[in-house]
């Protein structure tokens, strides 16, 4: 757990300290994403938060996640919540649910079992949830401010979570699964694979373009991702790391 909880951390203080430089004119600023502004995706981010501490401690509300015929609604109440707060109270909703997160997982082994919306899911998962969707919404106000920020390494989580997601994303869109095989270059020219050695659909490129389109901030066609079989070319249709 030490490893993707350091990394955790350093994506969301890297987020936290970018947004202590933007002005306060551009906190309403629509952003690439579901047309929320900056502010709207920090409330989206605490209230993420909220939900996965209460997860842990078993006090949170899963069916009302469950049971919702479309998620946007319930996460727009959090949105609402956010644009009555000034900035500032916004950020420190989100640091207090960050907390309430990396302290309890701190002390739980990475195959520990809690609860998710998609179901039980292990701590070392939800850690990387976490990670996925601070890194994802911070690509969506680093666009809305015309900040060029480079990747870094901890976007491995991210390609790992796309291609662990792929079973559900196949389900969801109606298609049966296939293996698939996805090896990737990340910055420093790491190297990352995943999948068995003999899966005959391979998804083969840049971590950057994968992992964007793993939480659909690209389409396939703007990647110059390379593939062999038909369930790498489906792959890339289907793939989200996030619910």
């Amino acid at each position: 757990m030490r490893e993707i909880l350091s990394d955790l951390v350093a994506e969301q203080q890297f987020l936290d300290q970018f947004l202590q430089q933007v002005n306060l004119k551009l906190w309403d600023k629509e952003t690439p994403a579901k047309g929320w502004s900056i502010r709207d995706t920090i409330s989206h981010l605490a209230d993420y938060e909220e939900l996965a501490a209460a997860v842990i401690s078993g006090d949170a509300d899963l069916e009302r996640y469950r049971s919702a015929s479309d998620l946007d609604v319930v996460r727009q109440e959090a949105v609402e919540k956010g644009r009555r707060m000034r900035p500032q109270d916004v950020i420190e909703w989100w640091r207090n649910g960050r907390a309430k997160v990396v302290e309890p997982l701190s002390h739980m082994q990475a195959s520990d079992r809690v609860e998710w919306i998609t179901g039980d899911v292990s701590a070392k998962t939800l850690a990387t949830t976490r990670l996925m969707e601070t890194w994802a919404h911070g690509l969506d106000i680093y666009a809305a401010t015309g900040a060029e920020i480079e990747d870094t390494q901890r976007i491995r989580h991210v390609c790992f979570l796309g291609w662990k997601a792929l079973p559900h994303s196949f389900k969801a869109a109606g298609l049966d699964y296939v293996a698939v095989r996805v090896e990737v270059i990340g910055p420093g020219y790491a190297k990352w694979v995943y999948g068995p050695d003999d899966a005959p659909n391979l998804v083969k490129g840049s971590a950057s373009d994968w992992a964007r389109l793993a939480v659909r901030r690209v389409a396939p066609e703007d990647t110059r991702l390379k593939l062999t079989g038909e369930g790498a070319e489906q792959a890339v249709r289907v793939v989200q790391a996030y619910v």
